[in-house]
């Protein structure tokens, strides 16, 4: 029997993949007729989510199609006030700009090549049906569990019923793509608040390949993006602007990440502003976490708690990941005379400032699952340095009988 994954975005991609990697089938839907090659959307990856990702054949392609940047500068008003710097070291880089069609695009790649990825496009799931033993859809799709990676507005989530808690900010951005020659000496991060040419709001620059700049402005409701905008920035050299959209961001979490048979990944489970790149690294971890759990429990291996070890894992990291996009959003757009006082307080003297503290993956305590049992650790479990580590890549704990049981959850 195989697994059931609703979306072909980068969660469902990858959880697909890891699936095969331990020898699960899947099928992959996803409601559109084809893949959008067109818009940067999530463009920074981290370094760790490189190495989880080199783990299912992708991580050092990710690497090679982006822009690895070490440093980034914050800007208040026309000064300088922040620089920050990460030190070389081996493997791959701390972070790299690489959009997010390119790394679906290498996602997909690595599908088609697996035998064990059934991969249908044009394909929205309509139903959803839940048995003792697996689920089911009225088109016929049988499967042992579901993987909901299906975004924001997922059909899965909300066929389950299962409450989508936040709020959204008021605050607009317009996000676009500009290629152009800025002759920077080395890609880099740039953060300005309240520059002359977008007085009282914020606006941040990406370097992305093929000289193309992600740009984010925040505007007032009735702005639209004009050349003077554009020139503010890139003064009178040529540019082009490749793709542009608005958003309005959101800081929502789903009420509970597990129902039955069915995990909810990525922005199906929560989403968050993007500053400090958290949304689609999470949504790996999420994708890394479902399945190895997924696979443990189909082979009889799991204890009954462990797929409930996931809503608990993968629902503290989308707690913490939203506390601190949360503050990030409170210093860029602040609400109250107390926020604002600590933000004016913070550009003029250049400590505490919060442009986005940058994506560092979940660390669960103890190891992560945690629980009593009776069971050793199966398949795809390592040992190293006398360490037990997860499939996920975690360490589990101390190489010994009790650590193995509570592993697996039993």
């Amino acid at each position: 029997m195989t697994v059931l994954v609703v979306g072909a975005g980068p969660v469902g991609l990858a959880a697909a993949l890891f699936l095969a990697r331990a020898g699960v089938p899947s099928i992959v839907l996803e409601k559109e007729p084809k893949r959008s090659q067109t818009g940067s959307r999530s463009i920074c990856v981290q370094r760790d989510v490189l190495e989880i990702l080199e783990r299912i054949g992708v991580g050092q392609a990710v690497a090679d199609a982006g822009v690895t940047w070490y440093t980034g500068r914050t800007y208040h008003r026309d000064r300088e006030v922040l620089t920050l710097t990460f030190p070389p070291a081996l493997g791959f880089p701390p972070f790299v700009n690489t959009p997010q069609t390119v790394v679906e695009q290498l996602l997909e790649e690595r599908v088609r090549a697996e035998p064990l990825i059934e991969l249908r496009y044009g394909h929205a799931l309509e139903n959803l049906a839940q048995q003792d033993d697996g689920v089911s859809t009225k088109d016929g799709i049988r499967a042992s569990h579901c993987i909901a990676a299906d975004g924001v507005h997922s059909t899965v989530r909300q066929l389950l019923n299962i409450p989508f808690e936040g709020f959204s900010f008021d605050d607009r951005f317009i996000i676009a793509d500009v290629r152009v020659d800025l002759d920077f000496e080395t890609p880099e991060r740039r953060f300005y608040f309240d520059p002359p040419w977008n007085p009282g709001r914020q606006v941040l620059l990406h370097p992305q390949p093929k000289g193309v700049w992600r740009i984010d402005w925040q505007v007032a409701e009735d702005v639209q993006l004009t050349d003077d905008h554009v020139r503010a920035i890139v003064g009178d050299r040529p540019y082009e602007i490749v793709w542009q959209s608005t958003y309005r961001f959101h800081q929502r979490r789903a009420a509970r990440f597990r129902e039955g048979r069915v995990l909810l990944a990525g922005d199906a489970a929560h989403v968050m502003s993007p500053f400090g790149a958290r949304g689609l690294n999470s949504g790996i971890c999420d994708a890394d976490n479902a399945a190895w759990k997924i696979a443990a429990d189909r082979r009889g291996e799991a204890g009954p708690r462990l797929l409930d070890s996931y809503d608990t894992e993968r629902g503290a990291a989308a707690d913490e990941n939203l506390r601190i996009t949360g503050d990030t959003m409170r210093f860029l757009v602040p609400r109250t005379r107390e926020e604002r006082a600590h933000r004016q307080h913070a550009l003029e003297t250049g400590e505490g400032i919060d442009s986005g503290k940058l994506f560092t993956p979940f660390a669960y305590e103890n190891g992560g699952v945690l629980v009593e049992g009776s069971r050793t650790a199966g398949p795809g479990f390592t040992v190293r340095d006398g360490l037990l580590i997860r499939p996920d890549g975690h360490v589990a704990g101390p190489d010994d009988e009790e650590t193995r049981r509570r592993a697996l959850g039993w």
